[in-house]
Order: C-alpha cells, then structure tokens, then sequence
C-alpha cells in the first residue's frame, strides 16, 4: 500500500456579493435576525455567465499549480457536487477537458455537503491501492440555482464557490498522510433535506415550476438536531479509533453549515475556538464546496502548517455524513 497525501489545493468564488442587507430587500429578513440565527453575513452567488463547472475548472487549476503536478499526470477527476451544469454529462467531464488531464477519468460524485469528505476517501483509496498516482478533487456548487428567493428559511444559507485538492502519492520521507476515513448514511431520513422535483420520479413540468419543487427544501429543525449530533459523534470516533485526545487535533475543518450548530457541538466537545476554522459569515452553506474551501483559506493563513493534525467533518442531504483524518 502507498501513502496518500494531499499536495495541493486551490479554490474559487464568484464575483458577485449578496449581502444581508440585499436579502432584506427580497424577503421579511434582517443583518441581525440572519447573523443571530446563523452566523452569515454575506455569501457569493453565480453572475448570469457562469456554472458550477466554471467555479470547479478555477479551483482546480489552483490546486494543481500548488501540487506541482502536471495535468497530463492526474489519473481521476472527482468533482462533489449536487448542483452540476447539467444532468449528463457531469461537470467532472467539463473540468477535464477545459485543464487538458487527458489521461484522467472523471465522474461526479453526490453526497451532498458531504460530497468532499466522501471524494477524498475515494481518491485516498485509489492512490494507496496504486491505481493512480495523483487525482484532483473538487468540490463544488452552484446553490444559487436551486433556491427560492422567496424562502426565508432556506434562501439565507446557501452561496456558490469550490474547493479543490490534489491526492497524490507520497515520496519517501513525506510525514503528510491522509490517515483514515469514516463515511455514512442514512437514506430513511432522505426526505429532511431534498430537491423535490427534476429527477425521474418527478421530470420537470409546468406544474412543478410553478410550485418551486426544483428549489432546496429543509426540516430546519430536524437538520439542527442531526447535524449537532453527527459533529460530536464523528470527531470522537475519530479519536477513538486513532487512539487520539482533543489535545492532538491542530485544526478541525467543518462543514461551514450553520454557526448555532457548530457552537453547540462545540460545548459538547473539549476543542477550544481556536482549533476550529471558520469562514461561513462570508461564504455561508456551499454544500461539497464547504469543506475544500475552508481548508485552503485555512493553509493560505498558516492556520495549518505542515505536521499539523487535521480532522475535516462534514454532513448533509441523504443523510450523509463522514469524516477524514490528515497529517498535513
């Protein structure tokens, strides 16, 4: 077996700016009802020109320059994403073609917020194994076409952006290691987060239009409950099944979901403010994209240095939720 490593990363939001103050214009919101309750104060939303994919095509290109690694040497494209430019093909297809990896396969892969966590197992899986040498992962989201903007509950989490990292294998004398992943699901509570129309079940008509069924729906109060309990359960069997204490986690990386749901975790977990990295307030919920671009912020700040132990959780439609486990 190789040792994996992450040895790049990069990221990319859109231009575009809504604020707090803009969503009051739209619905019966307020700056401070929003932050009180969530945490966020802006987030980035996609311009009339722009996909998903285009988000994913920067952020990885990023990621390879900071890896180093040719695009002719990536073997595997995996983009997170539940919001891809089109059904099919995938947007790992686009990414592909527009960073010239020839030799790489590419797919999409849903699970939701939890799309990143899952992609790195695979990908970690893949360059231990020997199947490749280096894959670029990516998460990333274009939520702002799938909100109703007349929905308050829903319409003041979510923001666009992408996170990328290079998986590659290790060279001798690397100390990086991807050292363990933990994912699950649990389909019987599918229906607490959802798009309820635009699939087989339900293809798009002018019935489901005009009821906003392409749009993110959420059991706010059931979500609260799952995610809160999901933080708390995923970084102690982390810790538990590496023999850790809270002591040895330099830095742990959540789905930048909601801040009142971090924050309990929070006191349920002896892990001072200080270990956790957040960057909601200015991007909010950006589902796959959530985690890939917290860490990239989080190392261009030297949040986390090399040797570091990272820890990044993540959680969301399916339910899904997982965990990775990083000597960075």
């Amino acid at each position: 077996m190789h040792q994996a490593w992450i040895s790049g990363t990069g990221a990319s939001v859109p231009e575009r700016v809504m604020t707090n103050f803009d969503l009051a214009k739209l619905v019966d919101t307020s700056d401070e009802w929003i932050v009180q309750r969530t945490g966020i104060s802006e987030r980035r939303v996609l311009s009339d020109d722009e996909c998903t994919s285009d988000l994913a095509t920067e952020a990885g290109r990023l990621a390879l320059e900071a890896s180093g690694v040719a695009p002719g040497d990536i073997g595997g494209v995996i983009v997170g994403t539940v919001t891809p430019d089109t059904v099919c093909p995938s947007a790992a297809v686009y990414v592909q073609d527009r960073l010239e990896t020839r030799n790489a396969f590419a797919f999409d892969l849903n699970a939701a917020c939890t799309g990143f966590v899952y992609g790195m197992s695979i990908a970690a899986s893949m360059v231990q194994s020997g199947a490749c040498q280096h894959i670029l992962l990516i998460g990333a989201e274009g939520l702002s076409r799938f909100v109703n903007w007349s929905d308050r509950t829903t319409c003041i989490l979510f923001g666009d952006g992408a996170g990328a990292v290079v998986v590659s294998r290790a060279e001798d004398g690397c100390t990086s290691e991807i050292i363990d992943s933990q994912l699950y699901s649990d389909g019987a509570a599918a229906d607490l987060i959802q798009i309820p129309a635009g699939g087989a079940r339900r293809p798009a008509s002018v019935e489901t239009v005009e009821a906003c069924d392409h749009a993110l729906t959420l059991n706010g109060r059931e979500v609260f409950k799952f995610a809160t309990k999901a933080m708390v359960d995923l970084v102690q069997t982390a810790l538990d099944r590496n023999n850790l204490k809270y002591a040895d986690l330099d830095l742990v990386v959540p789905h930048q979901v909601n801040y009142r749901i971090i924050e309990t975790a929070l006191k349920k977990l002896d892990i001072p403010d200080e270990k956790i990295y957040l960057n909601l307030d200015r991007y909010g919920n950006t589902s796959a994209a959530s985690v890939p671009l917290a860490l990239h912020e989080a190392s261009q700040e030297k949040r986390l240095e090399r040797g570091d132990l990272a820890l990044f959780v993540a959680f969301g439609a399916g339910m899904t939720w997982g965990y990775n486990l990083v000597r960075w």
